[in-house]
């Protein structure tokens, strides 16, 4: 069964890091790429939120008995299977999973115009993320 708090605080985290992220997605795209700060800023809010995501996502698997994801990409698929997320929605955002370690592992070859990108067209993601897991917890 789904620890409701887990939930709460994953999507406390997102949502958090969300209201930053949006804060910074309105300067300019020269604002942004000559602010050193901005730029962390907005790498840390990200790198946060995609973790609070696959892990939130993680735990409904395990916890619904929907499958063990084996890989970070799984997650999403697993959540699709089991009705948590939508198809199209599932589609979009696999590559979060991917973006993630990129973040992580590749940190090196992370430059300002992919955030910046991101700060721009993909926040929404997020929102769309944590409203099919409410939806979800709470039809169950």
């Amino acid at each position: 069964m789904v620890n409701r708090e887990v939930v709460l605080d994953r999507i406390s985290i997102i949502k958090n890091s969300l209201k930053r992220l949006k804060e910074i997605s309105k300067l300019s795209k020269q604002e942004f790429k000559n602010n050193d700060d901005y730029f962390a800023i907005a790498e840390h809010h990200l790198r946060r939120s995609l973790e609070a995501v696959i892990d939130l996502g993680r735990h409904i698997c395990v916890k619904e008995d929907l499958g063990q994801p084996q890989d970070y990409t799984e997650v999403f698929d697993i959540l699709n299977n089991g009705g948590v997320l939508s198809k199209e929605f599932t589609e979009n955002i696999r590559g979060m999973a991917g973006y993630r370690n990129r973040l992580v592992h590749m940190y090196n070859q992370i430059d300002r115009e992919e955030i910046y990108q991101i700060l721009q067209e993909r926040l929404d993601d997020f929102d769309i993320f944590t409203n099919e897991i409410m939806n979800y917890i709470n039809k169950n």
